[in-house]
């Protein structure tokens, strides 16, 4: 089971005023590896991460072709960090991407002119610490 913890809430709600911006790795179909910066990345519910998609390149296309992800999030002066893998389909409408988009930063938003980006959520099946030991499983 899957139940984020307070702290993690907290920590991963405020990653982008903390300076800790989550670390979003995805794969092409063929393989290809990409990373990218997500100061967008929110808990969405207990068991459901997202992110605001505004810039629509490779990292969009690699999710949609291949949804599974894995999530960085570290904070050395808290002295946290944690893996969360999932899958992550995009929503391009509907309620949960207004509801993600409601709950973005304002910083993340500024850099989105027209609010025409998109919601990924992901939906956590294992949390890890960074020494690789299981924290939660589905």
């Amino acid at each position: 089971m899957i139940q984020f913890t307070d702290e993690m809430n907290r920590l991963i709600n405020n990653n982008l005023a903390d300076g800790c911006p989550c670390i979003v790795a995805t794969a092409s179909p063929s393989g290809e590896p990409g990373l990218s910066f997500r100061g967008s990345m929110m808990a969405l519910d207990s068991e459901c991460l997202a992110y605001w998609e505004r810039t629509k390149r490779a990292g969009l296309e690699h999710v949609e072709a291949n949804p599974m992800v894995v999530v960085m999030y570290r904070n050395p002066k808290e002295r946290k960090s944690w893996k969360f893998h999932g899958e992550a389909p995009v929503l391009r409408e509907g309620p949960v991407r207004e509801a993600v988009k409601a709950k973005v930063v304002q910083q993340e938003l500024d850099r989105d002119p027209g609010g025409e980006g998109f919601a990924v959520v992901i939906r956590v099946s294992r949390i890890m610490n960074l020494g690789g030991d299981v924290v939660q499983q589905r």
